[in-house]
């Protein structure tokens, strides 16, 4: 049961994966595109960790932290670049 609840996440996930990577791809302006890789980021952390925990690997956990922290400084530097223009 605890599979199938996974398996079932990770589809959802990655269904939301595919709907930001086309805004991404398409967003009319830099800010949606910013939205779009922030949305990206916040889907494909928990997907990492649910995919660890479905593979009995405690590594994804890690890389999952690593990943939200190096997305959270380039999503910063981004909205800097964009307020400041520097």
């Amino acid at each position: 049961m605890a599979n199938l609840l996974l398996e079932l996440a990770l589809a959802i996930g990655a269904a939301g994966t595919l709907l930001a990577v086309v805004r991404l791809v398409k967003g009319p302006r830099a800010a949606s595109r910013a939205v779009a890789l922030d949305v990206l980021t916040l889907i494909t952390m928990p997907m990492m960790a649910a995919y660890g925990l479905y593979a009995g690997r405690q590594i994804y956990l890690d890389v999952a932290l690593v990943y939200g922290i190096l997305s959270f400084l380039g999503v910063t530097a981004l909205a800097r670049y964009a307020d400041r223009g520097v």
